[in-house]
This record gives structure tokens, C-alpha cells and sequence, in this order.
């Protein structure tokens, strides 16, 4: 879809809510008026991209009734960028107009002021996640080495004292490690990392010594 094959969607949709519509206003890809009403302006794009956002809050000064348009996306993961998109609107207070490719128009969102509802149940489970966190072993914005997270510790507290004791007890891994949970840690066994020697008694693989070593430089800041 060209930016021109929105027009005419965006267009149709205006009128049939008795707008006069036209196209290429000064600086606007679209501008609609109703009467006295405060005019509609729609922004055009091929996809969601910076700039437009940009265009978009530039035409607030002019009006509180700003869209921007764009193709609706397909596939799993731009139904996920469409949800983060709409959100986006909706913190910046802009209308979101999808065009299908038949011509048919959807509304995700009009523009009007929002006040997104706070998680507490997301606060605390992240501050959870950095109570537990050991040391400061992630470099913001650093994801090419993966992130260690409390759960890894954990996991790495338990490999490392199976290194060193060999097949052991959950109860004692738990007592020599502080890990309070490390026998489910090393019965969920996410990583592939630990092994049921016995009922109650946990070794490790050499899926587990490679892990060590891998999170190694994590490991020493933890610790």
C-alpha cells in the first residue's frame, strides 16, 4: 500500500461521519471539517516509524483531533506491534485509523487524553526481581550475552556447589547455598543444567558445567 491508497479509505470514513474532507492541506496529508467543530487532521504513512509520531504531535498545536493512519499489519508479531502502537497513541494523545486491503477502515483508537492504570501487582514483582538480583551483573540495554536474572543466580549458586560436592540433597544444596528453593530449581531443571541422581538427590550435566562457564564473568559479580 502506497500512502496514496490510504486517502481514499481515510477519506470515506470521514465523510460518512459528515466531514468535508480534503487532502494536502499546508502541511497536513489530511484535513476534515465538520461545521464549528475543531477540524480532524490525519497523517498518512506506509508504516508505524518515528517520524510520524513526530508529524503527529506537530499537528496538535493546530488541533486536539489528530490520527495517524497506516496499513494494518499482519502475522503474530505485528498484531503484537499494533497493541504497542495503540498504547503509544494513546499516552501521546493520537487517534489510530488501520486501513485493510480491501479498503475497509478500523478505529483502534481516538485521540483524547489518557491516563494509563498502574500495575501493582508489575511494581512488586519487579521489585521483587531486584531485591533478589545479586550484585549489578547486566549492563543496561545489553542482550547479546543474555540476562542473568535471580532465578539464574540461583541456578548458578546450585550447579556451582554440585561442581564441588558432587550428587547432593536439595535440603543441603538449599543450606550451603542460601537458595532457599533449589530443589525445585533443580527439579523444574529449565536450563537443562541438573540431573535427579536419586529421589532427593540433584547432580550436574555437562549442559551444566558449559553453563557455568559461559556465565562465568556473572558469576564472580554475584558473588
Amino acid at each position: 500500500m502506497r500512502e496514496q491508497d490510504l486517502y481514499a479509505p481515510v477519506k470515506a470514513l470521514l465523510e460518512r461521519q459528515g466531514y468535508v474532507v480534503k487532502g494536502e492541506v499546508g502541511a497536513a496529508d489530511v484535513m476534515a471539517c465538520r461545521g464549528t467543530e475543531d477540524p480532524v487532521i490525519v497523517e498518512l504513512k506506509r508504516g508505524f516509524a518515528l517520524a510520524l509520531y513526530h508529524q503527529a504531535v506537530e499537528r496538535l498545536k493546530v488541533t486536539e483531533l489528530v490520527y495517524i493512519a497506516v496499513p494494518k499489519p499482519k502475522g503474530r508479531t505485528a498484531r503484537r506491534a499494533l497493541k504497542d502502537n495503540i498504547a503509544l497513541c494513546r499516552r501521546l494523545g493520537l487517534g489510530l485509523i488501520t486501513v485493510l486491503a480491501d479498503g475497509r477502515t478500523e478505529v483502534q483508537c481516538d485521540p483524547g487524553p489518557y491516563a494509563p492504570r498502574k500495575s501493582k501487582v508489575k511494581a512488586a514483582r519487579l521489585l521483587r526481581e531486584f531485591e533478589r538480583l545479586e550484585g549489578d551483573p547486566n549492563a543496561g540495554g545489553a542482550t547479546r550475552h543474555g540476562i542473568v536474572t535471580a532465578y539464574r543466580q540461583d541456578a548458578l549458586r546450585c550447579a556451582a556447589h554440585l561442581v564441588e560436592a558432587g550428587p547432593t540433597k536439595g535440603a543441603v544444596v538449599a543450606k550451603a547455598t542460601g537458595v532457599k528453593a533449589a530443589t525445585r530449581v533443580m527439579a523444574d531443571n529449565h536450563y537443562g543444567w541438573f540431573e535427579r541422581v536419586e529421589k532427593g538427590i540433584y547432580g550436574i550435566t555437562d549442559v551444566g558445567r558449559d553453563g557455568l562457564k559461559h556465565w562465568a564473568y556473572s558469576w564472580d559479580d554475584a558473588t
